[in-house]
Protein backbone atom coordinates (compact mmCIF):
# COMPACT_ATOMS: atom_id res chain seq x y z
CA UNK A 1 0.00 0.00 0.00
CA UNK A 2 3.00 2.15 -0.06
CA UNK A 3 2.94 3.31 -4.06
CA UNK A 4 0.81 6.52 -5.12
CA UNK A 5 -1.53 4.37 -7.64
CA UNK A 6 -3.12 2.36 -4.97
CA UNK A 7 -2.91 4.71 -1.69
CA UNK A 8 -5.59 6.81 -1.09
CA UNK A 9 -6.49 9.34 1.95
CA UNK A 10 -9.14 9.43 3.93
CA UNK A 11 -9.48 13.11 5.93
CA UNK A 12 -11.47 12.12 8.57
CA UNK A 13 -11.48 15.70 10.42
CA UNK A 14 -14.69 16.56 8.48
CA UNK A 15 -16.75 13.75 10.39
CA UNK A 16 -17.59 16.61 12.66
CA UNK A 17 -18.68 19.15 9.52
CA UNK A 18 -21.70 17.53 8.20
CA UNK A 19 -24.21 18.89 10.23
CA UNK A 20 -22.98 22.47 9.38
CA UNK A 21 -21.85 21.94 5.57
CA UNK A 22 -23.78 24.72 3.78
CA UNK A 23 -23.05 26.88 6.70
CA UNK A 24 -19.48 26.28 6.88
CA UNK A 25 -19.35 26.43 3.05
CA UNK A 26 -20.72 29.95 2.80
CA UNK A 27 -18.54 31.14 5.95
CA UNK A 28 -15.25 29.32 3.76
CA UNK A 29 -15.88 31.33 0.45
CA UNK A 30 -16.54 34.79 2.66
CA UNK A 31 -13.34 33.86 4.70
CA UNK A 32 -11.16 32.82 0.64
CA UNK A 33 -12.30 36.00 -0.84
CA UNK A 34 -11.86 38.52 2.36
CA UNK A 35 -8.02 36.93 2.08
CA UNK A 36 -7.89 37.30 -1.96
CA UNK A 37 -9.00 40.84 -1.61
CA UNK A 38 -6.88 42.27 1.02
CA UNK A 39 -3.96 40.86 -0.28
CA UNK A 40 -4.31 41.26 -3.80
CA UNK A 41 -5.06 44.86 -2.97
CA UNK A 42 -2.15 45.20 -1.00
CA UNK A 43 -0.14 44.28 -3.59
CA UNK A 44 -1.05 46.54 -6.55
CA UNK A 45 -1.14 49.24 -3.83
CA UNK A 46 2.68 48.33 -3.71
CA UNK A 47 3.31 47.34 -7.23
CA UNK A 48 0.98 50.95 -8.69
CA UNK A 49 3.23 53.51 -6.11
CA UNK A 50 7.19 54.04 -6.87
CA UNK A 51 7.18 55.74 -3.36
CA UNK A 52 6.84 51.90 -1.73
CA UNK A 53 9.33 50.58 -3.62
CA UNK A 54 11.52 50.20 -0.14
CA UNK A 55 12.64 47.22 1.33
CA UNK A 56 10.19 47.18 3.98
CA UNK A 57 7.20 47.11 1.25
CA UNK A 58 8.65 44.80 -1.14
CA UNK A 59 9.03 42.35 2.14
CA UNK A 60 5.48 42.99 2.75
CA UNK A 61 4.07 42.41 -0.86
CA UNK A 62 6.15 38.97 -0.76
CA UNK A 63 4.55 38.01 2.41
CA UNK A 64 1.21 38.69 0.90
CA UNK A 65 1.95 36.93 -2.31
CA UNK A 66 2.91 34.21 -0.26
CA UNK A 67 -0.82 33.99 1.83
CA UNK A 68 -2.34 33.96 -1.79
CA UNK A 69 0.27 31.05 -2.29
CA UNK A 70 -0.60 28.85 0.98
CA UNK A 71 -4.30 29.74 0.85
CA UNK A 72 -4.92 28.63 -2.55
CA UNK A 73 -3.61 24.97 -1.59
CA UNK A 74 -6.10 24.69 1.16
CA UNK A 75 -9.56 26.51 0.83
CA UNK A 76 -10.86 25.44 -2.61
CA UNK A 77 -10.31 22.16 -1.71
CA UNK A 78 -11.46 22.69 1.43
CA UNK A 79 -14.52 24.21 -0.13
CA UNK A 80 -15.24 21.17 -2.25
CA UNK A 81 -14.95 18.63 0.64
CA UNK A 82 -17.44 20.48 2.74
CA UNK A 83 -19.81 19.64 -0.23
CA UNK A 84 -18.65 15.93 -0.84
CA UNK A 85 -20.25 12.74 0.69
CA UNK A 86 -16.43 11.12 0.64
CA UNK A 87 -13.62 12.91 1.74
CA UNK A 88 -11.03 11.46 -0.13
CA UNK A 89 -7.71 12.37 -1.58
CA UNK A 90 -4.83 11.12 -3.90
CA UNK A 91 -1.40 10.07 -2.34
CA UNK A 92 -0.06 12.41 -5.20
CA UNK A 93 -2.97 15.32 -4.12
CA UNK A 94 -2.09 14.90 -0.51
CA UNK A 95 1.89 14.93 -0.61
CA UNK A 96 1.46 18.00 -2.95
CA UNK A 97 -0.98 19.70 -0.78
CA UNK A 98 1.23 19.24 1.99
CA UNK A 99 3.95 20.88 -0.19
CA UNK A 100 2.32 23.98 -0.33
CA UNK A 101 0.72 24.76 3.08
CA UNK A 102 3.67 23.80 5.29
CA UNK A 103 6.43 25.83 2.46
CA UNK A 104 3.86 28.67 3.06
CA UNK A 105 4.37 28.18 7.05
CA UNK A 106 7.81 28.25 6.64
CA UNK A 107 8.50 31.06 4.12
CA UNK A 108 5.71 32.96 6.20
CA UNK A 109 8.47 32.83 8.96
CA UNK A 110 11.30 34.17 7.07
CA UNK A 111 9.76 37.04 5.75
CA UNK A 112 8.86 38.07 9.08
CA UNK A 113 12.78 37.80 9.86
CA UNK A 114 13.54 39.48 6.60
CA UNK A 115 11.24 42.08 7.89
CA UNK A 116 12.90 42.45 11.39
CA UNK A 117 15.78 42.69 10.02
CA UNK A 118 14.99 45.90 7.76
CA UNK A 119 13.93 47.63 10.86
CA UNK A 120 16.76 46.93 13.25
CA UNK A 121 18.96 48.30 10.33
CA UNK A 122 16.45 51.06 9.95
CA UNK A 123 16.51 52.54 13.37
CA UNK A 124 19.29 51.06 14.84
CA UNK A 125 21.48 51.81 11.70
CA UNK A 126 19.63 54.49 10.37
CA UNK A 127 22.79 56.19 8.26
CA UNK A 128 24.09 52.77 6.91
CA UNK A 129 20.29 51.91 6.06
CA UNK A 130 20.43 52.19 1.96
CA UNK A 131 23.80 50.92 1.82
CA UNK A 132 22.84 47.65 3.81
CA UNK A 133 19.90 46.78 2.39
CA UNK A 134 20.09 48.13 -1.20
CA UNK A 135 18.28 47.00 -4.18
CA UNK A 136 20.56 43.97 -5.10
CA UNK A 137 20.37 42.75 -1.41
CA UNK A 138 16.76 42.71 -0.79
CA UNK A 139 16.60 40.73 -4.16
CA UNK A 140 18.58 38.11 -2.90
CA UNK A 141 16.50 38.06 0.70
CA UNK A 142 13.61 37.91 -0.97
CA UNK A 143 14.58 35.27 -3.25
CA UNK A 144 16.26 33.34 -0.53
CA UNK A 145 13.34 33.49 1.81
CA UNK A 146 11.32 31.52 -0.66
CA UNK A 147 14.24 29.01 -2.38
CA UNK A 148 15.17 28.32 1.53
CA UNK A 149 11.94 26.85 2.75
CA UNK A 150 10.63 25.47 -1.04
CA UNK A 151 13.75 23.15 -0.63
CA UNK A 152 13.60 21.96 2.71
CA UNK A 153 9.94 21.52 2.21
CA UNK A 154 10.93 19.16 -1.12
CA UNK A 155 13.12 17.59 1.29
CA UNK A 156 10.34 16.52 3.75
CA UNK A 157 8.47 15.47 0.82
CA UNK A 158 11.08 13.52 -0.46
CA UNK A 159 11.77 11.35 2.64
CA UNK A 160 8.20 10.82 3.32
CA UNK A 161 7.35 9.27 0.28
CA UNK A 162 9.83 7.18 0.76
CA UNK A 163 7.81 5.41 3.73
CA UNK A 164 5.70 2.30 3.51
CA UNK A 165 2.69 3.33 4.86
CA UNK A 166 0.32 0.22 6.99
CA UNK A 167 -3.14 2.92 7.12
CA UNK A 168 -4.97 6.04 5.19
CA UNK A 169 -6.95 7.69 7.72
CA UNK A 170 -5.59 11.19 8.56
CA UNK A 171 -7.58 13.19 11.27
CA UNK A 172 -7.52 16.62 9.63
CA UNK A 173 -9.27 18.58 7.06
CA UNK A 174 -6.04 18.82 5.11
CA UNK A 175 -2.90 16.78 4.84
CA UNK A 176 -0.09 17.12 6.89
CA UNK A 177 3.06 15.32 6.95
CA UNK A 178 3.19 14.44 10.40
CA UNK A 179 0.41 12.55 10.15
CA UNK A 180 0.91 10.73 7.12
CA UNK A 181 4.58 9.59 9.01
CA UNK A 182 2.49 8.35 11.61
CA UNK A 183 0.81 5.84 9.33
CA UNK A 184 4.11 4.37 8.63
CA UNK A 185 5.12 0.78 8.71
CA UNK A 186 8.86 0.75 9.27
CA UNK A 187 11.34 3.26 10.99
CA UNK A 188 10.61 6.92 10.61
CA UNK A 189 14.15 7.92 12.35
CA UNK A 190 14.99 10.02 9.38
CA UNK A 191 12.06 11.97 9.17
CA UNK A 192 12.16 12.77 13.02
CA UNK A 193 15.46 13.91 12.73
CA UNK A 194 14.68 16.07 9.57
CA UNK A 195 12.03 17.56 11.65
CA UNK A 196 13.70 18.42 14.65
CA UNK A 197 16.25 20.23 12.59
CA UNK A 198 13.68 22.04 10.71
CA UNK A 199 12.21 22.72 13.79
CA UNK A 200 15.47 24.01 15.56
CA UNK A 201 16.21 25.97 12.47
CA UNK A 202 13.24 28.11 12.69
CA UNK A 203 13.61 28.10 16.42
CA UNK A 204 16.68 29.94 15.50
CA UNK A 205 14.70 32.36 13.70
CA UNK A 206 12.34 33.64 16.11
CA UNK A 207 15.66 33.97 18.55
CA UNK A 208 17.05 36.49 15.70
CA UNK A 209 13.87 38.17 15.94
CA UNK A 210 13.66 38.39 19.49
CA UNK A 211 17.38 39.23 19.59
CA UNK A 212 16.78 42.34 17.22
CA UNK A 213 13.73 43.63 19.09
CA UNK A 214 15.75 43.99 22.27
CA UNK A 215 17.91 46.30 20.40
CA UNK A 216 15.19 48.07 18.41
CA UNK A 217 13.38 48.80 21.51
CA UNK A 218 16.68 50.06 23.59
CA UNK A 219 17.09 52.34 19.86
CA UNK A 220 13.74 53.92 20.04
CA UNK A 221 13.69 54.83 23.82
CA UNK A 222 16.72 57.24 23.08
CA UNK A 223 14.45 59.70 21.13
CA UNK A 224 11.03 60.84 20.49
CA UNK A 225 11.50 60.06 16.84
CA UNK A 226 12.62 56.24 17.23
CA UNK A 227 9.58 55.43 19.68
CA UNK A 228 7.48 57.36 16.71
CA UNK A 229 9.12 55.50 14.22
CA UNK A 230 9.04 52.10 16.52
CA UNK A 231 5.22 52.65 16.73
CA UNK A 232 4.53 52.92 13.12
CA UNK A 233 5.97 50.51 11.82
CA UNK A 234 7.56 47.42 14.26
CA UNK A 235 4.19 47.74 16.22
CA UNK A 236 2.37 45.88 13.01
CA UNK A 237 5.38 43.55 12.09
CA UNK A 238 5.30 42.47 16.19
CA UNK A 239 1.42 41.71 15.86
CA UNK A 240 1.59 39.59 12.94
CA UNK A 241 4.33 37.81 14.29
CA UNK A 242 2.81 37.22 17.61
CA UNK A 243 -0.53 36.17 15.29
CA UNK A 244 1.41 33.63 12.61
CA UNK A 245 3.73 31.96 15.75
CA UNK A 246 0.79 31.29 17.55
CA UNK A 247 -1.30 29.75 14.82
CA UNK A 248 1.98 27.60 13.99
CA UNK A 249 2.45 26.70 17.70
CA UNK A 250 -1.23 25.32 17.35
CA UNK A 251 -0.56 23.59 14.56
CA UNK A 252 2.66 22.29 15.82
CA UNK A 253 1.37 21.12 19.19
CA UNK A 254 -1.88 19.04 18.03
CA UNK A 255 -0.05 17.48 15.12
CA UNK A 256 2.91 16.29 17.72
CA UNK A 257 1.22 16.08 20.66
CA UNK A 258 -2.82 16.24 20.42
CA UNK A 259 -5.05 14.41 22.48
CA UNK A 260 -7.71 12.24 21.27
CA UNK A 261 -9.77 13.29 24.30
CA UNK A 262 -10.46 16.76 22.58
CA UNK A 263 -13.35 17.70 20.63
CA UNK A 264 -13.25 17.21 16.90
CA UNK A 265 -14.57 20.42 16.15
CA UNK A 266 -11.75 21.89 18.61
CA UNK A 267 -8.50 19.77 17.01
CA UNK A 268 -10.02 21.13 13.82
CA UNK A 269 -10.00 24.90 14.85
CA UNK A 270 -6.52 24.31 16.08
CA UNK A 271 -5.43 22.94 12.81
CA UNK A 272 -7.01 25.57 10.56
CA UNK A 273 -6.12 28.62 12.26
CA UNK A 274 -2.53 29.78 10.77
CA UNK A 275 -4.62 29.30 7.35
CA UNK A 276 -7.26 31.79 8.18
CA UNK A 277 -6.11 34.42 11.10
CA UNK A 278 -2.75 35.51 9.71
CA UNK A 279 -3.56 35.87 5.63
CA UNK A 280 -6.34 38.10 6.60
CA UNK A 281 -4.41 39.97 9.85
CA UNK A 282 -1.23 40.72 8.01
CA UNK A 283 -2.76 42.80 5.41
CA UNK A 284 -4.97 44.48 7.26
CA UNK A 285 -2.96 45.12 10.00
CA UNK A 286 0.15 46.87 7.81
CA UNK A 287 -2.74 48.33 5.33
CA UNK A 288 -4.32 50.32 8.43
CA UNK A 289 -1.24 50.91 10.64
CA UNK A 290 1.62 51.97 8.02
CA UNK A 291 0.34 55.75 6.84
CA UNK A 292 2.42 55.24 2.99
CA UNK A 293 -0.08 52.13 2.33
CA UNK A 294 -3.32 53.60 3.88
CA UNK A 295 -2.90 56.83 2.50
CA UNK A 296 -2.08 55.50 -0.84
CA UNK A 297 -5.30 53.04 -0.87
CA UNK A 298 -7.53 55.60 0.23
CA UNK A 299 -6.20 57.70 -2.88
CA UNK A 300 -6.65 54.61 -5.02
CA UNK A 301 -10.55 54.21 -3.60
CA UNK A 302 -11.48 57.63 -4.01
CA UNK A 303 -9.81 57.93 -7.81
CA UNK A 304 -12.04 54.68 -8.60
CA UNK A 305 -14.97 55.78 -6.87
CA UNK A 306 -14.74 58.94 -9.19
CA UNK A 307 -14.72 57.08 -12.29
CA UNK A 308 -17.49 54.80 -11.57
CA UNK A 309 -18.93 57.68 -10.05
CA UNK A 310 -18.55 59.69 -13.78
CA UNK A 311 -19.30 56.27 -15.64
CA UNK A 312 -22.58 56.09 -13.51
CA UNK A 313 -24.07 59.49 -14.47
Amino acid sequence: MNTSSTVVFSLTGFSATVNYRVTLFSLTLLCYFLILMVNISLILTIISDQNLHEPMYIFLCSLCINGLYGTAGFFPRFAFDLLSDTHLISYVGCLLQVFVIYSNAKVDYSTLVLMAYDRYVAICRPLEYHSVMSVRRTAVLVTLSWLVPLCFETLVISLTSTLKLCGSNINKLYCENWSIVKLACGSTKVNDIVGLILITFYFCHAVCIASSYVQLVNAALKSRAGRKKFTQTCVPHLFCLLNVSTALLFDLMYSRYGSASLPQHLKNFMAIEFLIIPPILNPVCYGLVLTKIRRRMIFLCRQAYQRFGVKSQ
